[in-house]
């Protein structure tokens, strides 16, 4: 696995790509994206999560775990500040003023896929999952229909001053 993380003031963005990913965009432009949605959210710099990038049996089988269903997706989210179940406590946050909001999990063969179908190039596709999967960390959801309008809205506007910084 190749490992990386990153510090910019006190952001902590740490970036795993499982072994036997090819043609992945680089630790640094995973990081950059992640580190747009942040700063756009105004999560402030004393920020930490982690970006996973892995193959599609990989995120099936935490989504079979973690949320009951045995099929692929293209991300998931878990969070640490956040109840996992009404019977168990949040995660114990660490007394050192840093946020530690979770990690975002990515299916690179599934963003491979929907990027094809989309007809836009899979740098596109993995921004949409990592603005999408880093949202959910900061607590937007999209289980009810104004909740998901207004999740979707934000996640266009990030990524089109994303997109404008690249360009």
């Amino acid at each position: 696995m190749c490992y990386d993380d990153w510090h910019i003031a006190n952001m902590e963005i740490n970036v795993l790509i499982e072994e036997g990913i090819e043609g992945c965009p680089e630790a640094g432009w995973l990081r950059g994206v992640a580190e747009q949605v942040l700063v756009n959210q105004g999560a402030g710099s004393e920020v930490e999560l982690g970006l996973v990038i892995a193959s599609q049996e990989k995120v099936q089988e935490l989504n079979c775990i973690y949320r009951g269903r045995d099929e692929p997706t293209d991300v998931l989210a878990f969070s640490t500040r956040e109840e996992i179940t009404s019977d168990s406590p949040p995660f114990v946050q660490p007394p050192d003023g840093v946020l530690h909001l979770g990690e975002v999990t990515i299916s690179y063969p599934q963003a491979l896929m929907q990027a094809g179908e989309q007809q836009h190039s899979v740098e596109k596709e993995l921004a949409i999952l990592i603005i999408h999967g880093v949202l959910h960390l900061l607590g937007y959801e999209h289980d009810k229909p104004e909740l998901e309008v207004q999740m979707r809205a934000r996640e266009e506007e990030i990524l089109s001053n994303i997109e404008r910084g690249l360009s």
